[in-house]
C-alpha cells in the first residue's frame, strides 16, 4: 500500500513540473505584435544606407595575392571550439577594415606662400655659440699636427675627432642648406607634441650633448614635451655623475634612464618608447646629430594630419674630423633619394623616380620611400605601440630599419621623406674600434636579424635574399610565430603588393638575383689563401689573403647568369685587361665567368683565359690557361653562418 502511494505522489510531481514548464514557455513565446525580448535589435546602432560605405578602410586595400585572412576565424580558432564567437554584421565589417585607431587630430595641410616667409621660420638670425668660434656656421675646424696622436686616439675610442669636437661650442650655429622653397611653407600650428628619444652607449661627451643642445635650441618649446636619454649600459666616467648633474639645468625637460644590461640599439629604442610618456609623437635621433633650422614643423605636420604616417628627415653629412655639414651625395638633380636595399639587405639610396615626382606639386613636398635608414625618424607614439614596436627578437643593431619600414607599409601606414626637415648626422671614421656586442648575444646578430625580417615580411621573395646570402640558409633565427600572427590579425599586405606598388623601382637599380651555381670562399687549391675583396667596391682590386672561414669579404657566389659576385658587386677585368676588380653590376652586366668544379678552374669567358693568382704578391689576375700551373687551380667551399 505504501509503495502505491509513493509511486502516485512521484508521478503527480513529475506531471505538475512538466505542465508548469509548458505554461512558462507559452508566456515567453513572442506573439505577432509583441516585442521580442531576445530578437529586438537597436537599429540606431547599425549603419544606415550602404553598409560597406560606413566602414571604409583607413587606406585603400587593392586585392593582391598575399596574407589576407578572416580575423574572426582566427579568434575562434584561438579561443577554441567550446566557446565559439558569433559576431554581428557590424563587427564583421569593423574587423575586416579597421586595424588601427582612426585619426582624430584636426589639422590642415601646409600652404606654400612664395611671397611670405613661413610662420615657423626664425624671425632673427640664430646667435652663435661663440662669436667667430671654431666650427661656427658649419665651417671646417682643422687642428694642427701637434694634436695628431690625441686625435687618432679619440677616433679609435669614439669614432670621431673628439679633440676638435670638444673645442666647438655645444650651441654652435650651422649652415642652412635647405632648398630655398622650404622657407615659405606655412604650417597649421596645431602640431602634435613630441618626445625626443636619444639612445647612447659609450658616446663622446660633446657630440652627445651637442645633439641635446641643438634640439632644445631649435625646437619650439610648446611642442617639445621631453627629451628622453637611454643609457645602454655605458661604462665611460663622463656618462655617469657628470651627465646626471649636467641635465639638471633643464629642470626635468631632459630625462635620463639607464639600462641594467646592454640591450643594443634596437631594444633600447623600444625601452625609450615606453619611458617617453609625455609627447604624442616619438622622434628618434642618433646620439651624434645636430637638428637644422625649422626642422620640427615639416617633420611632424604629416603625422599631425594622418597618425599612420611615419616621417624621416633628410639626413645631412657631418664630417667627423672637421665638423663641416653638407648634403649627402647621390639622389636626383635636387639631391632627393628614396631609401632602398639590395637583395642581401644592404642599405641603399636610389634617385627619386618620375612616378613619385608626378605625385607632388612642389619640389619640397614630402614623398614616399620604401625604407628608411633607421637612425632618425618620427612616428605617433600610439601608432608605434599598435605596430608592436620593434620585433623583440632583433638583437643589437641591423635590419630594424627594414623591419619597421615593411611593417608600416604592408600594414596600412605610409613612410614619407621630408625635404624641409634636415638633420646633420656624424658618420664614424675609419679607425674606430667599435662597440662589440655583449657575450650573451652570440655570433652573427645582424645576419640573424636579416633572416627574421625576410622570413616574416618577404614571403616568397625571401629566396632572393638567400641567393644573395647563401651562408644564412641554415642560420637559426628563433620563434617568429607571434610576428606572423600580427600580420594575419592586422591584414597586412603581401610583399608582392609592396614591391609592385611602393618599391617598384628597386629592381631597376638592384635586379632580382639569379639562382646560384655555387658559393663560398674561393680558396687556392690545397692552400690556405683565399680571394678577398678587402672591402673594396666600385672598381677596387680584389686580392689574395689568408683564409679566415668567416665569410664577409671572402664570400662569393657564381650564378646561372655567369656572374661572380659579392653582394651587389661583380668581379670583372680591370682597365689593364689583366687585374681582376670588383664593381657594381646589373643583371645583364659582367656575365663572364664559368666555374669548372671538377677541373678546379674559373674561366673568363670573353677572353678564354683563366683566373690566376700570386700568393707572394697577393694579387689576382687573369692569364692564359695552363693546366700545369697550380696557381690557376681553385676550390669553392661553402661557408655557413652560425
Amino acid at each position: 500500500m505504501r509503495l502505491k502511494v509513493g509511486f502516485i505522489l512521484r508521478s503527480l510531481i513529475v506531471v505538475g513540473t512538466f505542465l508548469g514548464l509548458v505554461v512558462l514557455w507559452s508566456s515567453l513565446s513572442p506573439k505577432p505584435n509583441d516585442d521580442s525580448p531576445f530578437g529586438k535589435r537597436d537599429d540606431g546602432l547599425l549603419p544606415r544606407g550602404d553598409i560597406v560605405a560606413q566602414f571604409k578602410p583607413v587606406v585603400p586595400w587593392p586585392h593582391v595575392e598575399g596574407v589576407e585572412v578572416d580575423l574572426n576565424s582566427i579568434r575562434i580558432k584561438n579561443v577554441g571550439a567550446n566557446h565559439p564567437q558569433i559576431p554581428n554584421q557590424k563587427q564583421v565589417i569593423q574587423q575586416q577594415y579597421v586595424t588601427f585607431k582612426p585619426h582624430s587630430n584636426p589639422y590642415t595641410s601646409p600652404i606654400l606662400k612664395r611671397d611670405t616667409l613661413g610662420n615657423f621660420e626664425p624671425k632673427e638670425p640664430e646667435p652663435p655659440g661663440v662669436p667667430d668660434g671654431p666650427g661656427e656656421r658649419g665651417k671646417p675646424f682643422v687642428l694642427g699636427p701637434e694634436y695628431k696622436e690625441a686625435v687618432q686616439a679619440s677616433i679609435k675610442e669614439f669614432g670621431f675627432n673628439m679633440v676638435a669636437s670638444d673645442m666647438i661650442s655645444l650651441d654652435r650655429t650651422i649652415n642652412d642648406i635647405r632648398h630655398e622653397e622650404c622657407k615659405y611653407w606655412n604650417y597649421d600650428d596645431r602640431l602634435l607634441t613630441s618626445s625626443v628619444i636619444i639612445v647612447f652607449h659609450n658616446e663622446g661627451w660633446s657630440t652627445l650633448m651637442r645633439t641635446v643642445h641643438s634640439v632644445i635650441k631649435r625646437t619650439p618649446s610648446q611642442y617639445l614635451a621631453e627629451i628622453v636619454m637611454i643609457d645602454d649600459f655605458s661604462n665611460k666616467v663622463h656618462l655617469k655623475e657628470r651627465l646626471e648633474e649636467y641635465i639638471k639645468q633643464w629642470n626635468g625637460l631632459v630625462k635620463l634612464f639607464r639600462n641594467e644590461k646592454r640591450e643594443g640599439l634596437i631594444q633600447a629604442r623600444s625601452i625609450g618608447a615606453r619611458k617617453a610618456t609625455k609627447g604624442q609623437v616619438l622622434i628618434y635621433l642618433d646620439a651624434h646629430c645636430e637638428v637644422g633650422v625649422n626642422w620640427y614643423a615639416p617633420l611632424v605636420a604629416p603625422i599631425s594630419q594622418d597618425r599612420t604616417v611615419c616621417t624621416v628627415p633628410l639626413i645631412d653629412y657631418i664630417d667627423g674630423n672637421e665638423y663641416t655639414m653638407e648634403p649627402q651625395q647621390g639622389g636626383d638633380e635636387d639631391g632627393l633619394a628614396r631609401g632602398a636595399w639590395d637583395w642581401s639587405l644592404l642599405w641603399k639610396r636610389v634617385p627619386l623616380s618620375h612616378k613619385e615626382k608626378a605625385k607632388r606639386k612642389h619640389t619640397t613636398e614630402p614623398y614616399r620611400s620604401p625604407a628608411m635608414a633607421g637612425g632618425l625618424f618620427a612616428i605617433e607614439r600610439d601608432f608605434f605601440f599598435e605596430l608592436g614596436l620593434y620585433d623583440p627578437g632583433l638583437q643589437i643593431w641591423g635590419g630594424e630599419n627594414f623591419e619597421i619600414s615593411y611593417k608600416i607599409w604592408q600594414c596600412g601606414g605610409q613612410l614619407l621623406f621630408v625635404p624641409c626637415s634636415r638633420i646633420g648626422h656624424i658618420y664614424r671614421l675609419q679607425g674606430w674600434q667599435g662597440n662589440p656586442p655583449p657575450a650573451h648575444v652570440g655570433s652573427s646578430p645582424t645576419l640573424k636579424n636579416y633572416v627574421r625580417v625576410v622570413e616574416v615580411w618577404w614571403d616568397d621573395y625571401k629566396d632572393y635574399f638567400y641567393a644573395s646570402r647563401p651562408e644564412t640558409l641554415t642560420l637559426a633565427y628563433g620563434d617568429i610565430s607571434e610576428l606572423k600572427r600580427f600580420r594575419e590579425e592586422h591584414r597586412c599586405k603581401s610583399f608582392k603588393w609592396f614591391m609592385e606598388e611602393i618599391a617598384y623601382d628597386i629592381p631597376m637599380h638592384y635586379p632580382l638575383p639569379p639562382k646560384n651555381v655555387d658559393w663560398g670562399e674561393i680558396r687556392g687549391f690545397e692552400t690556405s689563401y683565399c680571394i678577398d675583396s678587402m672591402g673594396h667596391t666600385n672598381g677596387g682590386n680584389v686580392e689574395i689573403g689568408p683564409c679566415h672561414r668567416m665569410g664577409g669579404n671572402q664570400l662569393f657566389r657564381i650564378n646561372e647568369a655567369n656572374q661572380l659576385m659579392q653582394y651587389d658587386q661583380c668581379l670583372t677585368r680591370g682597365a689593364d685587361n689583366s687585374a681582376v676588380i670588383i664593381t657594381h653590376c646589373d643583371l645583364n652586366q659582367n656575365t663572364e665567368w664559368k666555374y669548372f668544379k671538377d677541373l678546379h678552374r674559373f674561366t673568363h669567358v670573353p677572353t678564354g683565359k683563366c683566373l690566376d693568382r700570386s700568393d707572394l704578391l697577393h694579387k689576382v689576375f687573369i692569364s692564359d690557361c695552363d693546366t700545369s700551373k697550380t696557381t690557376q687551380k681553385w676550390e669553392m667551399n661553402n661557408i655557413v653562418a652560425v
